[in-house]
């Protein structure tokens, strides 16, 4: 499943566990690459990533527990 990250909205957004979490439900996505789509999605443009059917529904909660805003794509 892939989805685009749009935006965060928390008032202080910690880079290194958004990065984490990224690296933890994306697919085939490393540490160095996650931190710099993390840099990306704070500079305030949009990332797709992919991420695994089978844990898509805590990988979406991880993702709202951050404040990261996002949507889906087909």
């Amino acid at each position: 499943m892939k989805i685009n990250l749009l935006s965060c909205d928390a008032p202080r957004p910690d880079r290194r566990a958004i990065a984490n979490c990224i690296a933890e439900i994306s697919s085939g996505v490393s540490n160095s690459m996650s931190i710099e789509l993390t840099d990306i999605l704070l500079e305030g443009d949009p990332v797709d990533i992919e991420i695994n059917d089978k844990s898509s529904g805590s990988s979406l909660r991880a993702l709202r527990k951050l404040s990261v805003d996002y949507e889906f794509m087909e």
